[in-house]
C-alpha cells in the first residue's frame, strides 16, 4: 500500500486505519474524514479544504442503528464531484474509537458524538456545576469508547486554593491515576497546561454541561473567537446551548477538537467496559463476595457492602454504580428490542416494494 500522505496524516489517519482498508477500494474511492454532521448532510475533507457530502443511497437505507451512519471524526471512503465541490459518501472505514450515549428522554436510540477520539476532556467548572455523580457517568462513557479522559475545572479564577484542592482530591479519590487540570478562560491560567496535552494528528473531543466554559475554552485554544459564547445565571451556573451541532475543529498549533453541545442528560448504553474501568476497585471487591454473581444489593457475603460498612467505599459512589449498571442493562434491552422492531419492519417494506415491483 501506498504511503499515507501529508495531508491526511494532519487530519489523524495512521498506520492503525492503514492496516484496516482494502488497497483496492483505492482504486475507486478517495479517504476522507468527516469534519461535521447536519441532518442528513456532511461536511468532509481529504487534506484541503472541507467539502459537502451526501450518503449514497444504499449506505442509507441499509443502516440498520445510527451507528451504522457516518459520524464526526470518522474515516470515510468517497467519491468527489465537480473540482471537489461535492462528495458522495459509500463507506465508513473501522473506528479506533466510538463516543455514543443515549438519545436524551424517553426514547432509546443511540445519539453519536463522536468517532476515532484520542482523549476525552470532561470539563467541570469550580461552582455549582461541580458533580462527583455526573463525573463519572462521563467517565464511563469516555472509558466504554476506548478514550483516555482528562478532567479539566474551570472558573479557576472564581475558586480558592483550598477549595480547588478539595475539588481535586475527591476526583483523584475516584480515579487515583486520572489527569486533572485548573484552568480560567478569564485570566487564562492553565491553559499552557491543556495547550501541552495537544498533537499534531491527534483528536481531542469536549465534553460538559452548557455554562462550564467549553466554548470560551475552545476560542482560547484556536486563538480566535470561532463561536459565541452565551452568559450562566447567576443562581444555579447553569448556561445555555452555545454549541448546537458536533464539528471538528482544526487548531493552528496542530491536533483536531470535536466541540459538542453541552450535556443536560448522560445516559448511557451498553458500557460494561466502561463500568469496570471507573468503578474499578467496585470490580476488585466484587471478586471476594462469596457469590460469583453477587449482585451486591443484600446477599450474605457480599464484600463490596462489607467495604462500605467499614468505610473503606463511599455509598454515593456505590449507589451510582448500581443505578447505571441497572440503567445500562435496562437501555440495552430496550434498544435491542427497538432495533429488532426496525429491522422486521425494514424488511417488510422492502418486500412490500419488490411485490409492487414483481406487479408491473
Amino acid at each position: 500500500m501506498k504511503d499515507i500522505p501529508n495531508s491526511l496524516i494532519r487530519l489523524g489517519f495512521t498506520s492503525w486505519f492503514q492496516d484496516r482498508l482494502d488497497p483496492e477500494t483505492l482504486d475507486r474511492f478517495e479517504i476522507a474524514r468527516v469534519m461535521a454532521v447536519h441532518k442528513d448532510s456532511y461536511i468532509v475533507n481529504k487534506g484541503g479544504h472541507d467539502i459537502s457530502a451526501e450518503l449514497v443511497g444504499k449506505m442509507l437505507y441499509s443502516a440498520s442503528s445510527p451507528m451504522d451512519l457516518p459520524t464526526v471524526g470518522d474515516w470515510v471512503l468517497a467519491n468527489f464531484y465537480d473540482q471537489d465541490t461535492l462528495s458522495i459518501i459509500h463507506e465508513v472505514l473501522p473506528r479506533r474509537s466510538f463516543l455514543k450515549r443515549k438519545t436524551p428522554g424517553k426514547r432509546v436510540d443511540v445519539q453519536l458524538i463522536g468517532a476515532n477520539i484520542d482523549i476525552g476532556f470532561i470539563i467541570q467548572s469550580l461552582d455549582h456545576n461541580f458533580n462527583l455523580r455526573r463525573l463519572e457517568r462521563y467517565l464511563v462513557m469516555v472509558n466504554e469508547a476506548n478514550i483516555q479522559p482528562v478532567v479539566l475545572l474551570s472558573k479557576k479564577d472564581l475558586a480558592g486554593a483550598e477549595e480547588i484542592r478539595n475539588r481535586i482530591d475527591e476526583i483523584l479519590a475516584i480515579m487515583p491515576d486520572l489527569k486533572v487540570i485548573c484552568f480560567s478562560n478569564q485570566d487564562q491560567s492553565g491553559l499552557n497546561e491543556i495547550m501541552d496535552l495537544l498533537e499534531p494528528g491527534r483528536t481531542y473531543c469536549l465534553l460538559g454541561s452548557s455554562g462550564v466554559g467549553k466554548t470560551s475554552l475552545l476560542n482560547n485554544l484556536k486563538g480566535d473567537v470561532l463561536l459565541k459564547t452565551k452568559e450562566v445565571r447567576e443562581k444555579d451556573s447553569k448556561g445555555r446551548h452555545t454549541t448546537t451541532s458536533r464539528h471538528l475543529i482544526q487548531l493552528d498549533k496542530g491536533g483536531m477538537v470535536v466541540d459538542t453541545p453541552g450535556m443536560r442528560e448522560v445516559g448511557n448504553l451498553s458500557v460494561d467496559v466502561g463500568l469496570d474501568e471507573t468503578f474499578s476497585e467496585i470490580v476488585e471487591l466484587s471478586a471476594q463476595c462469596r457469590f460469583n454473581d453477587c449482585t451486591h444489593t443484600g446477599e450474605k457475603g457480599c464484600a463490596v457492602q462489607r467495604a462500605i460498612q467499614d468505610g473503606l467505599l463511599s455509598e454515593l459512589r456505590y449507589e451510582n454504580y448500581i443505578k447505571m449498571n441497572r440503567e445500562s442493562a435496562y437501555n440495552e434491552m430496550s434498544y435491542l428490542e427497538k432495533r429488532d422492531k426496525d429491522k422486521a419492519f425494514g424488511k417488510m417494506v422492502k418486500s412490500v416494494m419488490k411485490h409492487k415491483k414483481d406487479k408491473r
